[in-house]
């Protein structure tokens, strides 16, 4: 598996899993990952994802570094203020991590141009904040097959979905929301949101994209799973595939 001694000391909490082992920490190595929004959701997802060794990130986001952010978004400091948040994010990842490697790409994704920001992704995890560059995102992944780890936060609540749609019985991330539009009143600019909630959420998102890519344990593909992290209570829930879904209609 051509580890260095210093990979395999790094890796060792890994390696010695039975469900990961050497094969599957090179697969790890081996992964591609696109991540959507380097904000509250993407920022604890990108952290874990370098540490766990995937071999190469795709930041995609057109967002800089606010103050607001550093409540939450924790790969950013004081000093990245101002600074393009995909190279932010590629910064602090060289930091965690040597071995990953991060592609920032300062660009808004959206129906025109996620196709070519995505493709050849192994796996997609999206932690951004509005449903248009959701569905957006969830009409390529469906398109290009690539599976998709979907997010998303609240105040104290929190959500994730693994989307598989191009395959019979499985359902997209279109098929859950449909139509849906962003509500303005209903940001975390305009509600609030407890850091750690982005944190609890960013990190199961990590753990779903490192799931699809070494399968461990029961497949959460089609489930969406709510958190209340205010009762602390969660719940999981089957998702069906909509038959009159556009993405399920639309040619593979």
């Amino acid at each position: 598996m051509d580890f260095t001694d210093d990979q395999l000391e790094r890796y060792a909490r890994h390696i010695v899993l039975r469900e990961i082992g050497g094969a599957g920490q090179a697969r790890l190595r081996g992964a591609h990952v696109a991540i959507v929004g380097a904000g509250g959701i993407g920022c604890p997802a990108i952290a874990y994802l370098a540490a766990a060794g995937i071999g190469t990130l795709r930041v995609i986001d057109p967002d800089t570094v606010s103050l607001s952010n550093l409540q939450r978004q924790i790969l950013f400091g004081t000093d990245d203020l101002d600074m393009p948040k995909a190279e932010a994010a590629r910064d602090a990842t060289r930091r965690i991590n040597p071995d990953c490697h991060v592609i920032p790409i300062n660009t808004a994704i959206d129906a025109g141009n996620a196709d070519a920001l995505l493709r050849e992704a192994d796996i997609i995890l999206d932690g951004c904040d509005n449903f248009e560059t959701r569905l957006a995102v969830s009409d390529a992944a469906t398109r290009l097959r690539i599976p998709l780890v979907s997010a998303a936060v609240g105040s104290f609540e929190g959500q994730i979905g693994v989307w598989r749609g191009w395959e019979e019985e499985q359902p997209c991330y279109r098929c859950l929301i449909g139509e849906t539009t962003t509500d303005p009143a209903r940001t975390c600019a305009e509600e609030g949101i407890l850091g750690a909630v982005a944190g609890i959420i960013g990190t199961m998102a990590a753990l779903e994209a490192i799931r699809a890519l070494v399968p461990f344990g029961t497949s959460a593909s089609g489930k969406l799973i709510v958190f209340d992290l205010l009762a602390r209570r969660f719940r999981e829930m089957t998702i069906p595939k909509d038959p009159a879904c556009h993405a399920a209609l639309a040619p593979a």
